[in-house]
């Protein structure tokens, strides 16, 4: 085991020597050429790269096809769907992921990479990264890293995302239909087994995001209560604004499992991505769902590394 004193290994020393990367060519990030500066900038560490450029019709089976290929990292440059997607093919067992901003929100690689352009968060996570153990969560079988958002005002991210492609026409559309749907029905929960709670909407956060769970070792889970239409009002704008968790009909505390039930499907937003899930759903929080290579960042875990034939034990420290 390495001294206490040790700092966080260097990409060169977590020795990553192949890697696949998958490149959205349509991705909302995603510039002409993207894929041959990518390759480019990998090979410039001496690091052996396949890179697959696909269409989004094409891009689920080119994820598959890299992760099994068993590389030591796998890069994507893509939108959220996709980088969510190669996390749980990736695992905590399998390859190092680099979920690189290639999308139009780009949620877990904000969270992981802090908002810098896919081109410097790659380069500076080859040349002083770290691996950080990245906690998830699980709703019925689908997975997420940043947060799964249960109920009718998770109807108002498509609105947020067309006013965000400046598209205000369908903006008031997807508002409105969020709008009509508010009231239409109570989310009932439970946090812990504990007591049964009801609301709008119940959000579970992730520690990548949570300025709750600092520690990294449950949820935050935010119910969301609005008490009438302009309380309604005010959320869905902070919705929009992506100030939500400020809003005074938000109240939070941890958890680590979460049951819902409700009259209806339940609207979800997972990881920026809108789902329809049934009446009826289990939220369980995975302590370490996948492994990526991430920039030394302040606040991020140091990994401590010991080789061996099979790859790399380690632990984590603060």
């Amino acid at each position: 085991m390495l001294p206490k004193t040790t700092p966080a290994l260097s990409a060169s020393s977590i020795q990553i020597r192949r890697a696949e990367a998958v490149v959205n060519i349509a991705g909302g990030s995603v510039e002409p050429g993207a894929a041959e500066k990518l390759e480019a900038l990998v090979s410039e560490f001496g690091i052996e790269v396949r890179v697959t450029s696909a269409e989004p019709k094409g891009i689920d089976a080119a994820v598959r096809k890299a992760v099994s290929a068993a590389p030591d990292l796998v890069i994507i440059l893509a939108g959220d769907g996709t980088a969510r997607l190669a996390a749980q093919l990736c695992g905590l067992s399998g390859p190092l992921v680099a979920s690189l901003p290639g999308g139009t929100m780009n949620v877990l690689p904000n969270a992981l990479y802090k908002g810098l352009a896919w081109y410097d968060a790659l380069k500076v996570s080859l040349s002083e990264g770290m691996i950080r153990s990245v906690a998830g969560g699980e709703v019925d079988g689908h997975s997420f890293y940043v947060a799964a958002i249960l109920g009718t005002p998770a109807l108002w991210t498509p609105a947020r995302e067309a006013i965000r492609s400046m598209d205000l026409r369908n903006a008031w559309s997807k508002a409105r239909l969020a709008l009509s749907h508010a009231f239409s029905g109570k989310l009932h929960f439970v946090l812990d087994h504990r007591r049964n709670l009801k609301a709008e909407a119940l959000a579970v956060l992730c520690p990548t995001v949570s300025r709750v769970c600092v520690d990294e070792r449950a949820f935050e889970a935010a119910a969301l209560n609005p008490e009438g239409a302009a309380d309604a009002f005010r959320l869905g704008l902070n919705t929009l604004k992506g100030d939500w968790r400020r809003d005074p009909s938000v109240s939070a505390e941890r958890c680590l499992y979460a049951y819902a039930w409700a009259e209806r499907p339940i609207p979800c937003i997972l990881d920026g991505e809108l789902q329809m899930l049934g009446s009826k759903v289990e939220i369980k929080f995975k302590p370490t769902a996948f492994r990526a290579l991430v920039p030394r960042q302040e606040g991020n875990r140091d990994i401590e590394l010991t080789a061996d034939v099979n790859g790399y034990n380690f632990e984590s420290r603060t």
